[in-house]
């Protein structure tokens, strides 16, 4: 079965985003593969905001299938994206069964949580990034369920960015 792997930057305090979907206190860093790390995926999940603010950064989804979860985004807008309106967790699970390679979250609190909600998250991958930026979007938003994590890998670069990976304990 495929993974859905929530990895996104976050600060020190918590927030994937700045004040006004901020993101440029993300830097780059220059030890981190990227690319044989997008290489993992084939599928890139997201909700709206994100992928508004990614697409108006001027990045691109080269090779990959991707799926934005949204009621009001125009699918005919955006040629080779799939919007997903209605029977979001349906169409994951559709997607978690079938073949491919491992589907990232991409970004979006909100998602996170009713992906989470819906058991549908595998691991929590954070780059923790070394800067407080004391408000802005957080990583998991209010209200929430609670999962237990276990440890399965982190990794310190020379940035200071934290790597973690942990995967989400199922219940039952």
């Amino acid at each position: 079965m495929r993974r859905v792997r929530y990895q996104v930057a976050r600060s020190l305090d918590g927030f994937i985003a700045g004040p006004d979907d901020d993101f440029g206190w993300i830097i780059p860093e220059p030890s981190f593969d990227f690319e044989a790390h997008y290489a993992q995926f084939d599928t890139l999940l997201m909700g709206r905001r994100t992928y508004e603010v990614v697409r108006a950064a001027g990045q691109g989804f080269s090779g990959k299938q991707v799926l934005v979860a949204s009621r009001t985004l125009d699918p005919e807008g955006h040629p080779g994206i799939e919007v997903v309106r209605d029977r979001l967790e349906e169409r994951i699970r559709e997607l978690r069964g079938g073949a491919g390679g491992d589907i990232w979250l991409y970004g979006g609190g909100e998602l996170f949580s009713q992906l989470l909600a819906w058991g549908l998250v595998d691991t929590v991958e954070p780059a923790i990034i070394p800067i407080l930026l004391g408000g802005g979007v957080p990583l998991l938003p209010s209200p929430a369920v609670r999962r237990q994590l276990t440890l399965r890998r982190h990794q310190a670069y020379p940035s200071g960015m934290m790597l973690l990976e942990y995967e989400v304990l199922k219940d039952g």
